[in-house]
């Protein structure tokens, strides 16, 4: 660790200086404590008279690292005082960093300076720059003299470095004295919300995204549209849309939020499956079996009219959700489940074989369904994710290879191991129904999981059941997704669920940030949560 020069007090004649103050006989302690919780320095000795003997310098210890949640990946420490939010200002040497500068200067009750002056003491200044390899969502924060200084290669990096300084000063804490050289273990860091089946309301939703952006996400995913509802007004099928839902407006509002807290919304409208409240509008679109029984939550890929009314949506929707990523969904389509889909629905077989060939099969129209919804989106120029389980083999069509596995469970008929996709070249992010899902009322074998369970024995490389995928496909493993599904609406209440989540949360985005073993306890992780509040 790196050692900042202490300050020193000079003796002359009867005057002592210390650190720029100019003191006839009593030699002055500076105030603030050397550690991160603000305590007071070591030593515990009183002012002297220089007449009755010569005062030593003050002497401060080594800083001890910041607690944060996510923790912090490295830390340089130094002697000094550190930083409280007292009377200073924000400054920012980049325009597009004035956002992150309001936000803390609001937040840590300082004055927003913009671009103009000099930083001093009591200061927080803010810029771009580092190192050129540095990670897209690194920062370094520097605090030393009396000032905080953040920089980072984008305004995202700076963001997170405002972050780690709000929660260091927090009920009164003190920034330690020295260097945080800081990043994320992965790129994407989610939290998602199955908005169809429960109605949350948009101010629900903007505290959610508060929360997240304090804790380091970048990611929230809106799965809007199920069998139950379809919750976000439409221009083009007003006839979907129930009764409690979202206004355009209203999401407008969360997504300039969102943007404020880099925070990427992910809008999903699952299809084939999972289209019921559609289905509700446009009867003539089910999937019906040989003997004509409906088949729930399932459209007639053979018809086109079912593939222009979810196009409609999607590309409906694109102009509203402009983020980089789109999640299309795929998974549990029930003619599958089938002993034999062909002779169940011989209308998709003959759909697939004329679409494909004699040799093909219902998987592989369904497959090819989700191969035409990311060809809808591609003038789009977002980034797909699908359901693992809408990704198939041994067919004649192959899922396009931009498409990324959203891996959920390994429970489906005919369950593909994660090495699997790996192996494959494909990527991955991580939604282990194991750990992440947070399922109302629990049903089926559904339990909610706990952040201990989380913080202790799971990491991005668990991406099913328990056992983790070898070391070599980290690479491959961009993230992971902490979901709420509300199979079981009423079972909760919306503050119920908030409260729920809140360790399950801060326990995912610890072991994204940094998979490492963590260096608290789970008690002693629980209290820092406590003190930080949130």
């Amino acid at each position: 660790m790196s050692v900042a020069v202490e300050r020193k007090a000079l003796l002359a004649g009867g005057v002592v200086v210390v650190a720029g103050a100019v003191v006839a006989g009593v030699a002055l302690w500076p105030d603030g404590g050397g550690d991160s919780a603000g305590s007071a320095p070591s030593g515990g000795r009183s002012a002297t008279s220089v007449a009755e003997k010569p005062s030593p310098s003050r002497s401060y210890p080594l800083s001890s690292a910041p607690r944060t949640i996510p923790s912090v990946r490295d830390f340089t420490a130094a002697r000094g005082p550190g930083w409280k939010p007292d009377g200073g200002r924000v400054l920012v040497r980049d325009a597009s960093l004035a956002d992150e500068g309001r936000l803390l200067a609001d937040e840590l009750g300082l004055t927003y300076g913009g671009r103009k002056d000099k930083a001093g003491a009591g200061d927080v200044e803010l810029a771009l720059g580092g190192p050129r390899r540095a990670g897209q969502e690194s920062y370094r924060m520097t605090v030393e003299g009396g000032r905080v200084r953040i920089v980072g290669p984008t305004d995202a990096g700076v963001f997170y470095g405002t972050r780690t300084l709000k929660q260091e000063v927090h009920g009164g804490g003190t920034a330690p004295e020295g260097v945080v050289a800081d990043e994320p273990a992965k790129p994407q860091r989610g939290f998602m919300i199955d908005i169809a089946r429960k109605h949350f309301t948009a101010d629900w939703i903007k505290d959610r995204i508060r929360e997240i952006g304090d804790l380091k996400y970048n990611q929230l995913g809106l799965h809007f549209s199920d069998d139950q509802s379809f919750r976000i007004e439409s221009d083009t099928h007003p006839e979907v849309v129930s009764s409690e839902h979202l206004t355009k407006a209203q999401v407008k509002d969360i997504l300039a939020l969102a943007a404020q807290r880099h925070v990427s919304v992910v809008p999903e409208i699952d299809s084939p499956g999972h289209l019921g409240a559609v289905i509700a509008a446009h009867p003539d679109l089910q999937l019906r079996d040989v003997n004509g029984s409906p088949t729930r939550g399932a459209v007639d890929i053979s018809e086109p009219a079912a593939a222009k009314i979810v196009d409609d949506l999607l590309k409906e929707y694109a102009g509203l959700f402009k983020g980089a990523y789109w999640h299309l969904g795929g998974d549990e389509y029930q003619a599958l489940v089938k002993q034999n889909p062909e002779a169940s629905y011989p209308q998709l077989a003959a759909a697939a074989r004329k679409k494909y060939g004699n040799g093909a099969r219902v998987q592989d129209l369904a497959q090819g369904w989700l191969n035409d919804r990311a060809r809808t989106m591609a003038p789009f120029d977002r980034k797909l994710k699908a359901w693992n389980d809408g990704f198939f083999t041994g067919g004649v069509v192959r899922a396009d290879k931009n498409l990324e596995v959203a891996y959920w469970t390994g429970k489906e008929i005919g369950a593909r191991e994660p090495v699997s996709y790996l192996s494959a070249g494909q990527r991955l992010t991580n939604y282990n129904d194991e750990f992440l899902y947070y399922v109302l009322g629990q049903p089926n074998t559904f339990v909610y999981p706990t952040g201990q369970r989380i913080y202790e024995t799971w990491t991005p490389r668990v991406l099913r059941g328990t056992a983790p995928v070898p070391a070599q496909y980290d690479d491959q493993i961009l993230g992971g997704t902490f979901a709420v599904w509300c199979d079981l609406a009423g079972a909760q209440t919306q503050a119920q669920v908030a409260q729920g989540i809140r360790m399950p949360l801060r326990a995912t985005v610890q072991k994204l940030w940094d998979p490492d073993k963590p260096e608290l306890s789970w008690p002693r992780f629980v209290e820092l949560a406590g003190k930080l509040g949130g």
